[in-house]
């Protein structure tokens, strides 16, 4: 089980080069394993070739989001991401290998946890 506070839901990332079974730069993971949070909203709003209800690209659209202080946004990306009639297993930065719904279920009580300590 990830740690609290590990960054755990940048998803899909076992390899340095980025997303694994998508086109690069399309789950903005490069860009928010650099900080650059605009940059991975703008690919995640933006990505083609990738459904807007695909659990991975929720699940980090939502992390850019709480990242840049969208996080009404951040908890409707992870909602979705757990509502979704779709579920798979995704491999996260760490190598941990968990189902979507579960990862964001944890993206968004981490979520719930970061607002309540403000």
């Amino acid at each position: 089980m990830p740690q609290p506070g590990y960054s755990w839901f940048l998803l899909l990332a076992a390899q340095a080069q980025g997303e694994i079974g998508y086109t690069q730069g399309s789950l903005g993971y490069d860009a928010l394993m650099a900080g650059e949070n605009e940059k991975a909203v703008k690919q995640l709003e933006t990505a083609e070739g990738i459904s807007e209800n695909d659990p991975a690209r929720l699940i980090n659209l939502g992390q850019a989001y709480a990242r840049t202080g969208r996080t009404g946004e951040a908890a409707e990306m992870f909602m979705t991401a757990i509502n979704s009639k779709h579920s798979f297993a995704l491999v996260l930065s760490d190598g941990t290998v968990i189902d979507s719904r579960e990862a964001a279920k944890l993206a968004l009580s981490s979520l719930n946890h970061r607002v309540a300590s403000r």
